[in-house]
């Protein structure tokens, strides 16, 4: 398939320049959300289209859908941050109101649910192997990632509770790569949270609501 098929063997494996250089990418916007960078997105959207690549050589319909699906996101988070660093007082991250909290929880919990059922029943996205810890942690980025434009602090917890799943689901179906990849990436989400959280305390943001979060 041309270019999409583009790699290199290693331990005899067939690895996709796609696919490596788009996980590199997505492992380099945590970094660059920790400093709230406009940058963040341009290059997960850059990231997303390198795996939404991959996927389509690889014949992998669900995870194609889902990087169709963080493109969207990404686009929507570039507009929200370029809007945000146009403002005032620049980008300001902020902790969740309650009812955000309960929002953002709740569309975790009944996107699982829809999407595992679509992961079971749709054939050409039906995943053989562990549909609803597949749909949790498809649910669970795209949240997180929609938290992320809205540069809420609790988007960093959702990352936490997406890698809980996604780091052993990986090991257990012998993707060690992405299993690696996943851990490396909880890491950098406990650094990313500790300093977003600092700074919200620190400039006392103001929710939606008009009122101050305060610790």
């Amino acid at each position: 398939m041309g270019w999409l098929g583009a790699g290199f063997s290693l331990f005899g494996e067939h690895v996709l320049w796609t696919d490596l250089v788009g996980n590199a990418l997505s492992l380099a916007v945590v970094g660059l959300a920790m400093r709230k960078t406009l940058w963040t997105w341009p290059v997960q959207l850059v990231g997303a289209l390198l795996l939404l690549a991959a996927s389509a050589h690889a014949h992998v319909p669900g995870n194609a859908f889902k990087q169709i699906l963080f493109c969207v996101l990404a686009a929507y988070g570039w507009i929200m941050w370029s809007r945000g660093r146009r403002a005032e007082h620049g980008l300001l991250v902020r902790r969740a109101t309650a009812r955000e909290r309960v929002v953002l929880l709740l569309a975790l919990a009944a996107g699982t649910v829809v999407v595992a059922q679509l992961f079971v029943h749709l054939e050409w996205l039906k995943v053989a192997w562990s549909p609803w810890a597949n749909a949790y942690i498809f649910v669970g980025s795209a949240v997180a990632t929609f938290a992320q434009s809205r540069a809420l602090v609790e988007f960093w917890i959702l990352w936490v509770l997406v890698d809980l799943v996604g780091v052993p689901l990986a090991f257990q179906s012998g993707l060690y790569v992405s299993g690696a990849v996943y851990g490396a990436f909880f890491v950098m989400v406990m650094f990313g949270f500790r300093g977003w959280l600092r700074e919200s305390r620190a400039r006392n943001v103001p929710t939606p609501s008009g009122k101050a979060v305060t610790t």
